[in-house]
């Protein structure tokens, strides 16, 4: 049976890579509403569930519990040990998968349609039994602590870190999601319980179905595995009020080569313009080999393997970030680069090629996003988070040929913040200072 699942994810990974999808709105008897896109030509379903809030909702001196939490809860639930579990699981030919970030924990099953209802009892019993055995939170705590450890030698996570402490102030963002290995090192067993009926209710729910499931399958399904969950859950901060001076921050560290995060405001997702932003990001930074950061750093000089941008539009705050890797005699050179393309971008704009060329790459490659189910109903969640319309899929590639080069040239002039763009460098950087 395990081989039969196997062969049917590689069959529906191997479907034609599809944007004209149908989208079904679908309400519980009980009133849980989830996105269906039913394919019944395959007997395989993938369910995606997400709760808004994820680590942010770390109670104050717990840091990291919400992270602990999530990674037990397939360690045991109901009568079942953590190895009976796993073999239960692997009897059924099904596959869990649990997450957690700065906003959403999530839930990702796909399963068999014969084993649909044992299934989704394995499920039930996860997401409202978990046992959080003490041998099990001993040996899920000692890989977090081990990967913390690992986290504070490597220069990516120390940039990251350093940042977010300077940008977020005191709100969740500022610290990471996985906690310290004080603050882990110090949660207890009802630490963990109170994360897990802070975080799993059906007010912060969003559910997404992709496969061989009718509506009314599914709206039983989502009251047998979610209508008991508990109405509410802990509160989710407010937003956070970002703090980026332009400048650069130096943190010492022995290597051989420096890393450098790059960062401004950014834009939210629901904001008009974001589009334009999303254009404008793929050009500067965000196209691979095509970018013009890419092109300045890489290819014309040398400095650097890869360099990149992205925007962040967090739930609680949004970003506009890159990075870029250089020998420690060489990152001053990178960092004057990025500021000037930065700078040459606000003024100068982009030109009519690089936006149509932009274009032709976005809008291509968006189908390539639908290829497979689990994926699909990924993109449907999403969409619900972010308060998108459920024609998105159909509407996207509009919405990105609509911008002109006049838009993105004048949200180029007043978004682009060369001033104020602060890089947080880890290394040992020749020529470069902390300045703030």
């Amino acid at each position: 049976m395990k081989a039969l699942f196997t062969t049917l994810i590689a069959v529906v990974l191997a479907l034609p890579a599809r944007a004209e999808v149908d989208i079904q709105e679908v309400t519980s008897p009980k009133g849980i509403k989830a996105w269906l896109v039913e394919e019944p030509s395959i007997p395989f379903t993938a369910l995606e569930l997400r709760f808004r809030g994820g680590t942010s909702l770390d109670a104050p001196g717990k840091r990291g519990a919400t992270n602990l939490m999530t990674g037990l809860i397939e360690e045991g639930a109901g009568d079942m040990d953590a190895r009976t579990y796993a073999r239960k699981l692997e009897s059924l030919a099904a596959s869990f998968t649990y997450d957690v970030g700065d906003d959403t924990l999530s839930i990702s099953a796909q399963f068999l349609t014969e084993n649909r209802d044992e299934v989704i009892d394995l499920l039930r019993t996860t997401i409202l039994e978990p046992r959080f055995d003490q041998d099990a939170v001993d040996r899920v705590r000692a890989q977090v602590i081990s990967g913390l450890r690992s986290d504070a030698k490597d220069p990516n996570d120390i940039a990251g870190r350093s940042f977010a402490a300077m940008a977020y102030g005191d709100h969740p963002y500022a610290s990471e999601g996985k906690g310290t290995i004080e603050s882990v090192s110090a949660l207890t067993r009802d630490d963990i319980v109170a994360a897990h009926r802070g975080a799993l209710t059906r007010d912060r729910l969003y559910v997404g179905a992709v496969g061989d499931i009718t509506p009314e399958e599914l709206g039983v399904l989502l009251d047998h595995l979610l209508g008991d969950l508990p109405e509410t859950g802990a509160p989710i901060p407010g937003k956070a009020d970002l703090s980026i001076p332009g400048g650069v921050s130096v943190v010492e560290f022995d290597t051989p080569q420096s890393v450098a995060l790059f960062a401004q405001t950014g834009i939210d997702r629901d904001d008009p313009e974001f589009f334009a932003a999303y254009i404008l990001n793929h050009i500067i930074g965000g196209g691979g080999f095509e970018s013009r950061l890419m092109s300045e750093i890489r290819e014309k000089r040398g400095l650097t393997y890869g360099v990149y941008s992205y925007l962040v539009p967090k739930d609680l705050a949004s970003l506009y970030l890159g990075s870029v890797a250089s020998a420690n005699d060489r990152i001053a050179e990178a960092v004057e680069v990025i500021r000037d393309e930065w700078a040459r971008a606000a003024t100068e704009g982009v030109t009519e090629k690089e936006l149509e060329d932009a274009k032709t790459y976005l809008t291509g490659a968006y189908p390539l996003r639908f290829d497979g189910n689990g994926q699909i109903a990924g993109i449907l969640v999403g969409m619900q988070m972010e308060d998108l319309p459920i024609d998105y899929i159909a509407t996207r590639n509009d919405k990105v040929n609509a911008v002109t080069l006049d838009e993105i040239n004048a949200f180029a002039r007043k978004f682009l913040d060369p001033d104020g763009l602060h890089f947080t460098v880890v290394g040992k950087p020749v020529g470069l200072e902390t300045t703030n």
